[in-house]
């Protein structure tokens, strides 16, 4: 089962064997798009794209199949990963190197191995997404700008209160606004509770004397390779 359908390689290929490796791969590209919609934000043109895509990859496998150029073929594919024109989200990265694996897998005959490997990855998808493995935590981070009279000393103005509802705070950088009436002070805080925003921004508000107080969310590109 695990075998190679291409016992005697691509270039004597039955119709039974192409069929079965085609059918395949428009199958497992289905489930591969099919994952990648699951409580995720997409677009009809890229969910095409991941059900085609190992298709295509198994034609260029297999056209190329015993010879120097496979290794260029492949590596031309996965640059294109690289060097996509939009950048991706690892969720994305992550699909597309799954249905790249399904057609190369086709592309060299192992249709049964495919079929259960896709299988595994799915199932072990759909128990990480419905389970609260790696959902976030009540901490967060938090950008905090703060404006101040000209008389308070800033160094050290906040950090009580920091130390009560935050696990690390940073001043990142210091202006002056209002022809250098008041000071614009920006923090990055790691709050220890994201619930405890509002009476951050209170406490905040007491000891600038009710000037304005920005607590918006940190900048953050985490989440793409």
């Amino acid at each position: 089962m695990l075998e190679s359908l291409y016992t005697a390689g691509t270039e004597t290929l039955d119709w039974p064997q192409l069929l079965i490796c085609m059918m395949v791969s428009l199958a497992m590209g289905v489930l591969v798009a099919a994952m990648h919609m699951y409580r995720n934000s997409y677009s009809k043109n890229f969910i095409v794209t991941l059900a085609i895509l190992p298709l295509l990859v198994q034609s260029v496998i297999m056209l190329v199949n015993g010879n120097l150029g496979t290794g260029v073929a492949v590596l031309g594919a996965f640059s294109l990963i690289r060097f996509r024109s939009v950048p991706g989200g690892s969720r994305e990265i992550t699909s597309i190197f799954w249905a790249m694996a399904v057609g190369l897998a086709t592309g060299m005959g192992y249709a049964g191995y495919i079929v259960i490997f896709s299988l595994i990855v799915a199932c072990a998808l759909l128990v990480l997404y419905r389970t609260p493995f790696a959902e976030k935590a009540k901490t967060a981070e938090r950008e905090l700008k703060v404006t101040i009279p000209e008389d308070l000393d800033y160094p050290h103005l906040f950090d009580d209160l920091f130390s009560v509802f935050t696990h690390s705070a940073k001043l990142e950088s210091v202006r002056t606004t209002t022809m250098g009436s008041v000071y614009e002070l920006r923090y990055h805080l790691v709050l220890k509770d994201s619930e405890q925003e509002k009476a951050l921004v209170d406490e905040v508000r007491v000891r600038n004397g009710n000037l304005p107080v920005v607590l918006g969310k940190a900048a953050t590109t985490k989440d793409e390779l």
